[in-house]
Formats: C-alpha cells, structure tokens, sequence
C-alpha cells in the first residue's frame, strides 16, 4: 500500500502507556513513508497542545480512551465541538473493546476503532492500513475535514 501524500504525515499519539508509545514509534520506524510522531501522555496534555493556536494540526490523532486526568472520550467530545479541532481525523486506539462504547465514539465523531492487538506484526500491520485510508482521504484545499467511513467500516482489525 502506498501512501499519497509525500510530505510526512504529522502524527499525535495520546497514550499514557509508554510501552505502547514505544511499540508505536517502532512500527512507524519501518514504514517506507514519511511520518514525524508527537506523543502526549493524558488527556489535559493533549487537548492543552492541540487547543494553543500556535500549535500545527496533525493530520491524524491516535486516541487512548485510559488516560489520567481525561479520558480520551472525554477529549474527543472536546474536540468535535471545536471548530479548529473537529478536522482532526481521531483514531481510537485502546486495549479493550466494548460495542456500546464503539456505537458512542463512532456517534461522537471517532473515524476508526482500533483494538490494540498483541503481536507486534499485527501492529504495523493494523497502523500502516489506517494511515494508508487516513491519507488517502486527506482533505484537499476545497474540503475541511475527512468525511467518517461507513459504520461498517468503523472497527479496524488486523484482517481489514
């Protein structure tokens, strides 16, 4: 899969598991496309850089919704009631999966579900194919936001 865009796609991590932001980098480290990584560590950290104006917009957001001093749903909600920040594509990106929640963050604004899998193989594999569908779908200078996917299409697995 071949991304379109060739400039590096800015990328903002919020997880307070430093384990998983490790993993995370690693996996991007060996993609064949430019990324430039941004991690946060909770919810009062991430919405204090993405609300100073001086701050870029990332292209895309990996959510963890079990952070300390606000949840990622909590700053989801936030954001999509933002002007500058409900462009933002947000990833939701967690160990644990619970449909009623799924049904919420998708009604919230979330663009993709992903289930933190195990195996690092599974990890890139899961994080390549969501940037590969966030890049494809990056706004041009006519569009201000990527338009959510099907229902349907909400919930990434290592199979999709």
């Amino acid at each position: 899969m071949k991304l379109k865009q060739q400039a590096p796609l800015h990328i903002l991590l919020a997880d307070d598991d430093k384990d998983d932001c490790i993993f995370f980098k690693e996996a991007l480290d060996e993609f064949l496309f430019p990324t430039q990584l941004t991690a946060v560590r909770d919810g009062e950290q991430l919405m204090q850089l993405l609300t100073n104006e001086t701050n870029e917009i990332p292209h895309v957001l990996f959510l963890d919704l079990n952070m300390p001093r606000k949840s990622g749903s909590e700053c989801l909600t936030e954001m999509k009631v933002n002007k500058r920040l409900k462009q933002i594509p947000v990833i939701i990106f967690t160990t644990s999966f619970h449909k009623k929640m799924a049904d919420m963050l998708y009604e919230n604004g979330a663009h993709y579900f992903i289930q933190k899998p195990s195996a690092f193989s599974q990890l890139k594999k899961v994080i390549k194919h969501s940037l590969t569908l966030i890049s494809h779908n990056l706004p041009d200078e006519q569009a201000d936001t990527i338009s959510q996917p099907a229902k349907e299409n909400f919930v990434l697995t290592v199979e999709n």
